[in-house]
């Protein structure tokens, strides 16, 4: 297993007229996170340097051409380009949106061919960002297409878990994707994602209905008895702890969601409105289901506080935390599924001393 300071976390950096760029370096002000892991930044050593100028931020910078250079113990910046970048912050700029991608194409590349060990994406703007070359709504659609796997938003903040059935999908177009088919992979992939990246053997599923009330015996819609219903009583006679749909309105209220490992909503507000008010900016978006570990803030670029020097930047450090507790997990659970006698065997020894 790597010693923590040799874990290379790449950072693409978002928008730079957001807020990324402050979290970012805010995050790594504290010299304790150079014991847990290496950062590299995708970016331009030039600009970082303004930024941490502009926040008056004590980071010390390393610029590298090339991820051959990188050192443990400093703040690497990969000069993705050579060029100047003229910073406004606060403004919807598509020239800065094209910056961001190139961070993120190249930090995705780097961690395609294993040259980084987890991808920690800052913010971007998912409107300046499209061009010829990309046309995704957002970093998880990219990802799905080149890694390995099937990806699934994985909202993470201590114990609660939060994944979404359809995300970035219009509210009028939500019923036309829920489908068997999507509800068995997509609960297939969060027990999965449960036992490998959190160490849960036997995970609990709630699975949230789409209608009012989980549509009140058909009252208020069909898809409950006539959808969800007969898909969620299959995947549990098969042998996984799945239960639901329960009615959404009362069930984070209500703190019965403390009852389950993860819940599954239907659609993106569905999910995201009682998570993001539970976990009060300090949580996390888990891209599960993928071969490779990506994680990021649960904030956007916040253009209204950009440059100002008041963003919070505890979500963004979570998630470096977050995409660390993953990456050890999964080695801890490679190990154990190639040699499980021998780690019962370690467990038996430690028990006899």
């Amino acid at each position: 297993m790597k010693k923590a300071e040799n874990i290379i976390v790449g950072i693409s950096i978002g928008d730079l007229n957001g807020i990324g760029s402050e979290v970012v370096l805010k995050t790594f002000e504290d010299s304790r996170m150079l014991e847990l892991c290496t950062p590299v930044i995708f970016a331009n050593v030039k600009i970082l340097s303004f930024v941490k100028k502009t926040f008056e931020s004590t980071s010390i910078l390393h610029g590298i051409d090339h991820l051959n250079q990188i050192l443990p113990g400093k703040i690497n910046v990969l000069n993705v380009w050579k060029e100047s970048v003229d910073l406004k912050f606060g403004v919807n700029d598509d020239a800065i949106g094209k910056y961001a991608i190139d961070s993120f194409v190249a930090a995705t590349n780097a961690l395609k061919e294993d040259l980084i060990d987890i991808l920690v994406t800052a913010p971007i703007n998912k409107y300046n960002i499209q061009s010829d070359n990309f046309k995704f709504p957002g970093h998880t659609d990219y990802l799905n297409k080149e890694l390995e796997g099937n990806a699934l938003m994985f909202m993470v903040h201590d114990n609660l878990r939060v994944g979404l059935l359809t995300d970035h999908v219009p509210v009028n177009e939500i019923a036309k994707h829920l489908t068997p088919a999507l509800m068995i992979q997509k609960i297939e992939t969060i027990k999965n994602s449960l036992i490998q990246d959190f160490g849960i053997r036997r995970p609990k599923i709630a699975v949230l209905g789409f209608n009012p009330h989980s549509g009140d015996n058909g009252v208020i819609g069909k898809e409950e008895l006539e959808i969800m219903k007969p898909t969620i009583k299959s995947i549990y006679e098969k042998g996984t702890m799945v239960f639901g749909p329960f009615p959404a309105d009362g069930f984070f209220g209500s703190n019965q969601y403390e009852s389950y490992d993860a819940v599954v909503a239907v659609y993106h507000d569905q999910g995201l409105i009682p998570f993001k008010t539970l976990s009060f900016g300090r949580g996390v978006n888990f891209t599960a289901g993928l071969s490779k570990i990506r994680t990021s803030p649960d904030h956007g670029t916040a253009f209204d506080i950009a440059g100002k020097g008041i963003a919070d930047y505890n979500s963004f450090k979570e998630a470096v935390y977050l995409g660390l507790d993953i990456y050890n997990s999964r080695i801890q659970h490679q190990e154990i599924s190639q040699n499980p006698m021998k780690i019962r065997e370690k467990q038996l020894e430690k028990n006899n001393r």
